[in-house]
């Protein structure tokens, strides 16, 4: 089992000047550790009294473990490393001054991470392992396109350290002998699998980004940034190739390949040919135990029965000999044990080498679903831009069929005019022959009455003579009258008679004016038919260029409703299409969602998951994200049915409502592993039913025929079970009211002080007696097992005196008047006391002992206890910590400056205090362990040191001498004494 905190041995075995990578497994621990103390707080603790400044390849290694704390260590982790970040910058920059190998390494290493760092403070929602889906990233960059190019910007930054990094290992790998195979090679190419896996990511961003900016902003002011993305691109692409060449990586990582050539970001359709590069780490086997073991005392860390170590038999049976002359028996038992590990050590690998064959199938089946899924995104977005160019094509139809219905008005108009004009022509022509018909009706009436009357009183000798001077001297008078021209003829001639008669002069003058009204008549007469002869002439030339307008609008229109008609026809074949691809993206999604569930299911039934507990409290939260994921499939699925081109909402929500479903499954069944047998029956049952509802719900989505009536009100029901279940297996006491708290703790502690009490007074009695029914008289078994009865009770004292100690830190807390660390150093107490007492009961009980199982169940729960007691504590400490903000909004530059100053002086202070009481520590723990041994020496004498001796042995110097603690321990004089290292063993 893991510890509380990041074992410190760990620690010491992970970061050290031996020029070895550093083992996956003591790394592993302190990760864990992480994730169990929710920080990085213990690591920072001891990290920062190694001597970083003395040797540079201890700082590389440190620079690695940090790397995997900042990748894979708990979120806050990121917190507690970036209060140290000036500490780090000043590792780097110490190192980058000085001509070392590994110094340049360590700079750059640390520059990378402090880049790191403050990326991911920047940004928060990009985790630290950069593994976050596109949507993250796109709420990340945001909707201001500032942000998207500052964004960009940052990446690439960070982009450039880590190439960095691996430019530099790799030309100082090339340049020295050392191949990948040695240790010296390996120690300098291990981080660069933390390297590979944080570039492919920061790859795939920048593609992303960069194509997202080209469709904002003009393609020139992007230049530099596809200059810089081709330069990195080179460089990544040159790095990945490298390393993939090597033999060390070949059993570490599959690197991926990337294509030939960098995207085309001025083609928006490059980005559906884009596939992110996916790295796969195979799970690492297990390191081979060190030759030195872990120390005794680790919280949470207690021997089994099958695994404990056999030399402590040995040490035990050379000091003692063999108990009841067993020796051999032992022996063969020791060897039969040994055989049965390594059966079941053989099974174990053959176990995780088959399970580590399905991860690898089944990541490669997740691989080539995400590409499949790239290539219906992909297909999607060239559906919609063919719709959009369609669109466009339709409206542009639309407006030229509006154009040409305005024209054809236009047309009509004129027609219209035309017609109105020839009309009116036509009506002026009988008009004006109506007006000559009077005129000359007029003419012929009024020259007639005039040569009647005229004549009338002419001599008749006087006309005849005028009359045979006329060349139609044999008209008659009537003819005269009748004929104009012969009128005329004779009005000419009469005016030569004007002197002659005065009514001559009448008739010259009547005839004047009627000469003259002629001629205006036929003047008007002219205009007019010049004015309708420019009309016809008008209207024939606009009725010709509108023929020509018709049969061209005509034929455009013919041409127009063809395109369109085949426009159309394509419009629905792409709509058809667009509705198939979106339900085969939906199948797919469904698929994946069904295979994510059965694994789930499968891990019900899986022997190495029996193992595996989580918390009530747990399973509620993941069963009300489940019941909150089921609302959007609900509403994703109302939105498909009313628009089958569009599965986005529905495809999200199902792939969220897949993962936290499976999670409550497993949850589910890893709660049930803890739970009274019939909550864990109903609670395995209803996670068996959730799947099969689950199954059921997305088989309907699946099919055509089912998917509009597909409802998951079965699988919300089951959910809503479970999530009843882990509410009643919450504990009960998390319903005390805070009012309530201090009394309960009050009674909780005096509870287990008199079962304390009552288990010491037990041991002081019965084990004696147990021990004497197998042995000899009383006297003689005082006489064998006189140090081993003291150490048990001392053991059995020194738990009570850690309750004691904690009941009483806890009152301080309670009353403002101690410390929370008080509480986290009597939780290490107990529990490491608890663990000796279990040892040192082993000695003497029998393998198939009952009453030693429930000791060992009891110190797993001390174990549990105790780290929730530290857990609660440091979330207390952080919640005090968030609430003294610090507000210096009101302070002028000069006030600022002082309390810069004051506050640096307050450092030093603490810091020089801090290393004092370190001294202080060390020199108290000396004087510690010299009272032991004095104690031990006089034991061996002959007198007793029960009352003297401290509360632990020697087997636990390791281990205090590696745990950093700034706070003054108790009176060790008043502890009972436990018995050393070479006393306590496994039964």
């Amino acid at each position: 089992a893991d510890s509380l905190t990041p074992p410190l041995s760990s620690i010491s075995k992970a970061i050290n000047s031996t020029e070895a990578p550093v083992k996956e497994k003591h790394a592993r621990r302190i990760i864990l550790g992480t994730h169990r103390e929710k920080g990085a707080y213990t690591f920072w603790s001891y990290a920062l009294g190694l001597p970083l400044a003395s040797s540079s390849i201890l700082s590389w290694k440190f620079c690695h473990v940090l790397h995997k704390v900042l990748r894979d260590g708990h979120q806050n982790s990121l917190q507690d490393c970036m209060r140290h970040h000036s500490s780090l910058i000043e590792i780097g920059q110490l190192w980058g001054n000085l001509h070392d190998k590994y110094g340049q390494l360590v700079a750059l290493y640390s520059k990378m991470l402090c880049t790191k760092m403050e990326f991911h403070v920047k940004h928060p929602e990009i985790r630290a392992n950069l593994e976050v889906t596109d949507e993250v990233l796109e709420r990340a960059a945001g909707t201001d396109i500032n942000n998207v190019f500052q964004l960009t910007v940052e990446v690439f930054d960070y982009m450039d350290t880590e190439l960095r990094v691996a430019e530099t290992v790799l030309r100082q790998l090339n340049t020295s002998i050392a191949i990948s195979t040695l240790t010296a090679g390996q120690c300098r190419l291990s981080p660069l699998i933390q390297v590979i896996q944080d570039c492919s990511h920061l790859y795939h961003f920048t593609v992303k980004l960069l194509f997202k900016l080209h469709s904002c902003l003009p393609a020139d002011t992007l230049q530099g940034h596809r200059d810089r993305f081709h330069d990195q691109f080179h460089s990544l692409k040159n790095f990945f190739n490298k390393a993939r060449d090597m033999q060390y990586f070949k059993r570490l990582i599959q690197i991926p390949k990337l294509p030939d050539s960098p995207p085309n970001f001025l083609h928006a359709a490059s980005l559906a040919k884009h596939v992110k590069p996916v790295v796969v780490i195979p799970d690492e086997p297990q390191d081979d135990e060190d030759d030195d073991p872990e120390p005794l005392i680790e919280v949470g860390d207690v021997p089994t029965a099958s695994s404990a170590p056999t030399q402590q038999f040995d040490i035990f049976d050379q000091t003692f000999g063999a108990p009841n002359g067993r020796f051999d028996d032992r022996d063969q038992q020791i060897e039969g044990l040994k055989r049965d590990v390594e059966m079941l050590r053989a099974e174990l690998e053959r176990v995780k080498a088959e399970a580590q064959r399905y991860i690898t199938q089944l990541k490669s089946q997740i691989n080539s679903l995400e590409a499949e899924l790239e290539e219906q995104r992909a297909q999607k977005q060239r559906s919609l831009v063919e719709n959009e160019q369609l669109r466009m094509e339709l409206e542009a139809t639309r407006r030229r069929n509006a154009e040409h219905e305005s024209v054809q008005a236009t047309f009509s108009e004129a027609d219209k005019r035309a017609q109105a004009t020839e009309q009116r022509y036509n009506k002026l022509k009988d008009k004006h022959t109506e007006l000559v018909a009077d005129h000359a009706d007029l003419l012929r009436k009024v020259l007639a009455h005039s040569l009647t009357h005229y004549l009338a009183r002419w001599p008749t000798d006087l006309l005849a003579h005028s009359l045979a001077r006329w060349p139609i001297g044999s008209l008659t008078l009537s003819n005269v009258s009748s004929n104009p021209m012969s009128l005329l003829l004779f009005t000419q001639d009469l005016t030569m008679w004007e002197s002659s008669d005065h009514a001559g002069m009448e008739l010259s003058g009547s005839m004047t004016s009627l000469q003259a009204e002629k001629e205006r008549l036929m003047r008007s007469v002219s205009e007019k038919e010049a004015e309708l002869s420019s009309l016809r002439q008008s209207a024939l030339a606009e009725q010709s260029s509108l023929q020509v307008e018709r049969e061209k609008s005509s034929r455009d229109l013919g041409n127009l409703q063809s395109m369109l008609q085949e426009k159309v026809s394509q419009l629905e074949q792409l709509k058809q299409k667009l509705l198939e691809e979106q339900f085969s993206l939906l199948q797919g999604t469904v698929s994946e969602a069904e295979n994510i569930i059965q694994d789930a299911v499968a891990k019900l039934d899986d022997p190495l998951h029996v193992r595996c507990t989580s918390s009530p409290d747990y399973l509620v939260s993941r069963a009300e994200a489940t019941l909150a994921s089921i609302d959007h499939v609900k509403t994703g699925h109302a939105h498909f049915v009313k628009d089958m081109a569009d599965a986005g909402a529905l495809v999200r929500a199902l792939t969220q409502f897949s993962h936290l479903a499976a999670d409550t499954i497993v949850n589910g069944s890893a709660t049930a592993h803890t739970a009274p047998v019939d909550h864990a029956d109903r609670l395995t049952e209803n996670c068996r039913s959730c799947a099969v509802q689950s199954l059921a719900y997305l088989k309907e989505l699946k099919e055509q025929a089912s998917v509009r009536r597909a409802d998951p009100a079965a699988v919300r029901l089951i959910v809503q079970k479970i999530l009843h279940l882990g509410q009643e297996l919450r504990p009960k006491g998390s319903d005390v009211r805070q009012d309530e708290l201090g009394d309960m703790v009050d009674k909780e502690m005096a509870a287990t002080q008199a079962a304390i009490d009552e288990a010491v007074r037990r041991i002081d009695v019965s084990s004696p007696r147990l021990i004497f029914i197998k042995s000899a008289t009383l006297k003689e078994f005082y006489a064998r097992n006189s140090r081993w009865t003291e150490g048990l009770i001392s053991a059995s004292k020194a738990v009570g005196w850690g309750a004691t100690q904690m009941v009483e830190s806890a009152d301080k807390v309670v009353l403002h008047t101690g410390k929370y660390e008080e509480l986290i150093v009597c939780s290490h107490e107990i529990a490491a006391s608890t663990a000796q007492l279990v040892a040192a009961s082993k000695v003497k009980a029998d393998r198939n002992s009952t009453r030693l199982t429930v000791l060992q169940q009891a110190s797993r729960t001390v174990n549990e206890m105790a780290a929730n007691v530290v857990a609660s504590t440091r979330t207390g400490l952080e919640n005090l910590e968030e609430k003294d903000t610090m507000d210096f909004s009101g302070m002028s530059l000069i006030k600022l400056k002082k309390e810069e100053m004051e506050s640096q002086v307050k450092v030093l202070e603490l810091e020089s205090q801090l290393e004092n009481e370190r001294l202080r520590l060390g020199e108290l723990r000396k004087k510690h362990y010299g009272i032991a041994g004095a104690a031990l020496v006089s034991d061996d004498n002959g007198v007793s040191s029960s009352a003297s001796s401290p509360s632990h042995g020697s087997s636990l110097s390791p281990r205090l001498q590696q745990k950093p603690s700034v706070m003054k321990k108790p009176n060790l004089a008043q502890k009972p004494s436990l018995p050393p290292k070479s006393m306590v063993g496994p039964a």
